[in-house]
């Protein structure tokens, strides 16, 4: 079973800006607050194979991720793939549009795929995500600003 949610916010800095600061996974405990920490492997920019690390609290439940850029085309697309084995797993990205103004609409989406137990586990937590999305692109613009 396989689900997909997205939201889509538009950013008061350059397109640029918001792609650097967004293709280093390691801005994401500032608007994401179930990240707990991360690392990038290897060190220097991010490019296609970059893996984040990091540990995650959902549902009071602490597990393991680990991400792998497998698309990146700067400053209009990111896109990861999730390498870990987890019940619920994710494949997703940024698309970025240059909006008038030195502004930009940032998209993000995510599809979620359950492994045994997380088939069970899917609906709830898509349902989850997909509430929490328009706050989530919220909390980037807000993080994104504030660079």
């Amino acid at each position: 079973m396989i689900r997909e949610f997205e939201a889509s916010v538009e950013v008061d800095r350059p397109v640029e800006e918001v792609f650097a600061y967004l293709a280093d996974g390691r801005n994401d405990p500032e608007f994401s607050p179930r990240v707990l920490e991360i690392t990038k492997s290897p060190d220097g920019p991010t490019a296609v194979g970059t893996v984040f690390r990091s540990t995650v609290k959902d549902a009071g439940v602490k597990t393991s991720r680990e991400f792998r850029i497998t698309g990146l085309m700067a400053p209009r697309t990111i896109r990861w793939s999730e390498q870990s084995k987890n019940l619920i797993t994710a494949e997703g990205g940024y698309d970025f549009e240059p909006l008038p103004g030195g502004r930009t609409r940032v998209r993000i989406f995510n599809v979620l795929e359950g492994h045994g137990l997380g088939r069970i586990l899917l609906g709830p937590a898509l349902r989850a995500a997909r509430k929490d999305a328009p706050d989530f692109g919220r909390r980037i613009k807000a993080a994104v600003e504030r660079s």
